[in-house]
């Protein structure tokens, strides 16, 4: 992976951090082993606690435990690193689920439209920032979902000392840190409303591969088995649309609402005193943007193929072990799906290295797997059933292992950005999933698909 790995102090690659990975393989176990857990708080409304919480949650304690010295920062930075490698299986997983479900076109304008439910996340959260003391900082903290090529907008267009990229590092920030948490139980919650569990799936979708696979697990443990396919698909589809459609909808359309309602409420309803948060608050975040880390990873090597492959076989175990835990299908069935979608996986790493303009690995394997398991395709019977056995929470929960224990090193940074900044966070995931999942559903009405 990146430079910070394969040339660490210790000059330890990756995957010969053997202190770091025999944790999160027992976090991973003992996630499983406690299982999904069900509290019904009120009549048809469920809160659904699951593995892949655990995990997180567990790997941020053992960080943060001060008396074990367990893991520490060092082994935190390789967990960072690790975290854009482990993802992409799980889209591979979602994009497999998407072309298997690719038998008709007609929910194709709900998936488009349910788009412009992100704007919810403006009409929420702009006004209660503006209330809680943000000036120009709440057009960058509420004009998208705050991830990487919204954090580019931004910077573009305002300028990297500007508040509104304050604005937008603060909530990605604390979105990285609470964000899968948060949207796990809020789907969990959502299944409550009066919104079909296709829309909710559609909804998911949000842009991010971590959100988008902790929203859609609840789905998949409380609604019935049989539409799992028809969710993953709806899931999948609307992610890989949110990637590649995503930033001109932030561009062209959130980014000029958002500066005309901010225009429009700031006298009205904006506070004398500015909850603005100190650039070094972040300081580590944009350090990362302006190293162009992305830039380090140009260039293929053996050493780097070599250390990509013995990875992904790493998490192919884990998640192997997890999914025996879970569900008791054979270790070797499960292992043979890990190794499809980890060769996904490493051909999409491959392709954004050597093609010629910039595509994304999250482009190339959400393209290359709806393809390979469209029906009419003949690698689809090859590949479908060994990946159909493969739960989408254990892959998820192997993931959440590592990343808690990543962001242990921006608990710090966390504390720092306050009460008002989380509350914010919280409001533009809520009305970016809120507001797709409700146009989704129209939609689909609409359309007379449900």
């Amino acid at each position: 992976m990146s430079e910070d790995i394969n040339s660490n102090s210790r000059k330890i690659r990756p995957w010969m951090e053997y202190k770091l990975h025999i944790v999160v393989f027992f976090l991973v176990v003992i996630a499983e082993l406690i299982g999904t857990q069900k509290i019904e708080i009120a009549k048809n409304i469920i809160i659904v606690l699951m593995p892949l919480l655990y995990a997180m949650i567990l790997g941020l304690i053992l960080f943060l435990a001060k008396p074990f010295k367990l893991i520490q920062n060092h082994e935190s930075k390789v967990a960072e690193g690790l975290m854009i490698l482990f993802m992409i299986p799980i889209l591979a997983k979602l994009a497999i689920s998407g072309g298997q479900g690719f038998t008709s076109l007609s929910f194709a304008p709900a998936l488009i439209i349910q788009q412009f439910g992100h704007l919810g996340s403006i009409l929420i959260a702009l006004p209660i920032a503006l209330i809680l003391g943000f000036k120009r900082e709440s057009i960058g903290m509420t004009s998208s979902i705050c991830r990487e090529p919204d954090i580019g907008i931004i910077i573009d267009k305002y300028g990297f000392r500007s508040p509104e990229t304050r604005g937008v590092l603060t909530v990605y920030v604390i979105g990285t840190i609470i964000g899968t948490v948060f949207i796990s139980l809020l789907t969990s919650l959502s299944t409550a409303l009066p919104l079909h569990p296709y829309a909710l799936a559609m909804a998911s979708g949000l842009g991010s591969a971590s959100m988008n696979a902790a929203a859609i697990t609840p789905l998949l443990s409380i609604y019935p088995s049989s539409i799992d396919t028809q969710i993953l698909a709806f899931s999948g589809l609307s992610n890989l649309i949110s990637f590649c459609f995503g930033v001109y909808i932030v561009l062209f359309i959130a980014l000029p609402l958002t500066e005309k309602l901010y225009k429009w409420l700031e006298p009205k309803i904006g506070r004398d005193t500015s909850a603005t948060i100190e650039q070094d608050s972040y300081k580590d975040e944009i350090d990362m943007k302006n190293h162009k880390l992305d830039k380090e990873l140009d260039k293929l090597s053996l050493k780097r193929l070599n250390d990509w492959i013995i990875l992904l076989l790493i998490f192919s175990f884990f998640v192997s072990t997890a999914n025996y835990i879970t569900n008791g299908t054979p270790f070797i069935i499960s292992f043979i799906g890990m190794l499809i979608l980890s060769a996904i996986s490493y051909i999409s790493f491959i392709l954004e290295r050597i093609s010629p303009h910039n595509i994304s690995a999250i482009i190339w394997v959400s393209v290359i797997g709806i393809i390979l398991a469209l029906p009419m395709v003949p690698t689809s019977s090859y590949i479908v059933p060994f990946v159909k056995t493969l739960d989408l929470s254990s892959i998820i929960t192997v993931y959440l292992a590592y990343v808690g224990i990543s962001i242990g090193r921006d608990w710090d940074q966390f504390k720092k950005l306050g009460w008002r900044g989380s509350i914010v966070t919280v409001l533009v995931i809520l009305g970016t999933f809120l507001g797709s999942a409700t146009i989704a559903h129209l939609s689909l009405v609409l359309t007379n698909v449900i």
